[in-house]
Parts: structure tokens; C-alpha cells; sequence
């Protein structure tokens, strides 16, 4: 008796290889990042809070929480600034001794306002001061989703080059007659840092063993390798019957 055996290696491979194809782009176009926010040194604040900010091309969804603030607006951004060290501001930002420090003092950690991450409205640097479209209170907790970002902002997101800062302070001493660096109208309190946080993807594999996002990537490499071998040995292989007696 004969019977006839298909061989069609093909088929067998490319449902294995087909899920990795395109995986660099998407890699690059995404990504899902958090931030711990600690109390800056030197201005008095004891609060804290997390932002988290997810990106997808260029536009970002974003939750932003905090408590143990002083009483009042807090306006909030994402800072990035190429020439920036792209971390938290320290004591020694200090420059002038005044014992506090200043928005302008913290931008060579952090960099300048590329998003105002406001309820409502405009998102830009134009809306830093938008007092009345930012949260309010000791504890602040809003997300807002579809923000348009420029291309490098967003890479900047997903590359941990992003600061997040929540303004807005208390002052109890000599510091409260002090005027905003940012706008003279205001006093200090009001546009000084209180939290800091720098935006880090979270792992992706290899949570457990300390290998973080690398360990995910690799593998995403090998399996796409993987697949790729599995086609091309498809490939070479004779899609033909072979007769088997039996």
C-alpha cells in the first residue's frame, strides 16, 4: 500500500514568524513610562505622588497623582531639554543661596516646559502659568488622554529623557516674599518645584531575574531570528509528495 505525505514546512513556519515581523517599528513608536515623585530639596515640600505617561507616535495619554501638597494650584509639566542632564534637580542647583529652588535654577537637570500637563485645553510651554487649568488642593489625581507631542518629545519619553515636575509650594519664612522667576506678578510658592520624577519605561521581561528591558529586547531578537531561520530553511525544502511505502 502507498500513501502520500505532504511536506509543507512553509505553512509550519510562518505562523510562528509572522507575529515578529514589524517588531522594531512598533518598538520605536511606543512605549509606557512612570515616574516616582519626590519632594525637591530645599523647598519645603514633603509630599509626594506618581505620573505615569503612556506613548503612542506622537501623542501621549497621561495620569498624574500626588499628595501632601501645600494648599493651592500646582501646575504641572514634563520638562525635556537636549543639553540637559535629564534627572532630578539637587541642593547645589542653588546658585544664588537664597535656600530654595527656583524653576529656572532646576532647568540645567531638567530642561525647559515641553508639555503643561493641564485638565483642559492648550498643552504647550504657552500654558505653564495656566493656574485655573491645572489641579488644586493638598492632593491632586487627573488623567487626560490624546495630547499631541512634537516627535522628539515623544522619543524623549520613551528614551527616560523626561522630567516630570509638579509646582507650587509653602513657604513659612523670609522665602514667601520672594517673587516668581517666571512671572514677577507671582510669588515664588506659587511657581516653585515641589516633586520631582524622571520618566522610566517599565522592564519588559526579565522582571525577575534583573534583566529588565534589555533581556525583553534580546529575546524579541531571537524569536524574530528564529522565525526568520524557519522560513528560509521552508525555503529549501521540496514542497512535493514523497511516497512512503508501506
Amino acid at each position: 500500500m502507498r500513501r502520500s505525505i505532504k511536506l509543507a514546512p512553509l505553512a509550519l513556519a510562518l505562523p510562528l514568524a509572522l507575529p515578529f515581523m514589524g517588531v522594531g517599528s512598533a518598538w520605536a513608536a511606543e512605549g509606557s513610562t512612570n515616574a516616582n515623585l519626590s519632594p525637591v530639596p530645599l523647598n519645603g515640600s514633603t509630599g509626594s505622588g506618581t505620573a505615569m505617561v503612556g506613548v503612542n507616535g506622537t501623542t501621549i495619554d497621561f495620569t498624574l497623582e500626588a499628595s501632601g501638597l501645600a494648599d493651592g494650584p500646582h501646575a504641572a509639566h514634563i520638562h525635556f531639554g537636549a543639553d540637559a542632564r535629564h534627572e532630578c534637580p539637587t541642593a547645589s542647583e542653588d546658585a544664588d543661596g537664597d535656600n530654595r529652588l527656583s524653576t529656572s535654577d532646576g532647568q540645567p537637570a531638567y530642561g525647559p516646559i515641553v508639555v503643561s500637563l493641564t485638565k483642559t485645553g492648550d498643552t504647550s510651554d504657552a500654558s505653564g502659568l495656566a493656574v485655573d487649568r491645572f489641579a488644586a488642593g493638598t492632593s491632586i489625581q487627573y488623567m487626560r488622554g490624546d495630547v499631541t507631542v512634537d516627535p522628539a518629545v515623544a522619543e524623549a519619553v520613551t528614551q527616560g529623557q523626561a522630567v516630570v515636575v509638579v509646582h507650587g509650594v509653602a513657604y513659612e519664612d523670609e522665602r514667601k516674599d520672594a517673587m516668581s522667576d517666571l512671572d514677577p506678578a507671582l510669588p515664588a510658592s506659587a511657581t516653585d518645584p515641589a516633586l520631582c520624577g524622571i520618566l522610566s519605561a517599565a522592564p519588559a521581561g526579565g522582571a525577575d531575574t534583573g534583566a529588565g528591558g534589555a533581556a525583553g529586547q534580546q529575546g524579541t531578537v531571537m524569536l524574530a531570528l528564529g522565525g526568520a531561520a524557519l522560513i528560509a530553511a521552508a525555503g529549501s525544502a521540496p514542497l512535493i509528495a514523497r511516497r512512503v511505502r508501506g
